[in-house]
């Protein structure tokens, strides 16, 4: 299996090198680039990539717009973002706008190549310098969110804690020696309790209400 990638940054040698390490991998494959939103959107509905790399700070459309625009396009849509900006103020607005992941431009290559596999199969991968945001951002929703919280079995408050980890359900499943089945149950159950679409979301949640095994 070939995970196929975008690229979009407006800088022509980080695009390059990110280029020149991911063609290096047997299983990851660049499709197209775009140096702006607005190209990004085109090139997405021309080639559709099973993964959108994204750059925050660009020209005619940044990309916390696109990435709302492309999951506007398409909702399943799945899009890293990789950027040099660690403030709250590009963290939070980019997840709320749909980005799977957040990692930033100092990664190592061989961890972007298996966050860009994380994400392609459905987890959350945050930068451990940007999850400090998400704990501490204060949501006017905070008591109705603790309200859906409290929902949760003892079970699925351990699976959620594990997502935020970037666990996978195989993952999930060894450490709480259950069924991978099971796990995926219970995911199901979560997002439904939360009333979240994804695991990326359920992963901010947690996060954010410091969510705790029993």
């Amino acid at each position: 299996m070939t995970i196929r990638i975008m690229i979009v940054d407006d800088h022509h040698v980080v695009r390059r090198g990110l280029v020149y390490f991911l063609e290096s991998m047997e299983d990851l494959k660049v499709v197209a680039e775009a140096s702006n939103g607005m190209e990004a959107i085109e090139l997405f509905e021309k080639e559709r990539p099973d993964v959108v790399i994204m750059d925050l700070d660009m020209p005619k459309m940044d990309g916390m717009e696109c990435t709302k625009k492309l999951k506007e396009l398409d909702e399943s849509a799945i899009v890293l973002v990789l950027t040099s900006f660690t403030d709250q103020d590009h963290v939070i607005p980019a997840l709320e706008a749909g980005a799977s992941g957040y990692q930033l431009k100092d990664i190592e290559p061989e961890q972007l190549a298996e966050t860009i596999r994380a994400v392609y199969c459905g987890e959350s991968r945050l930068h451990e310098k940007v999850t400090k945001h998400v704990l501490t951002r204060v949501s006017p929703n905070f008591t109705s969110e603790q309200a859906r919280l409290q929902r949760l079995t003892g079970r699925e408050r351990d699976v959620l804690v594990e997502v935020t980890k970037g666990r996978s359900n195989k993952e999930i499943a060894q450490e709480l020696y259950i069924s991978e089945k099971t796990v995926k149950t219970h995911m199901s159950n979560i997002l439904a309790k939360l009333e979240l679409a994804d695991r990326t979301q359920a992963a901010v949640f947690a996060l954010k209400h410091n969510v705790k095994k029993r």
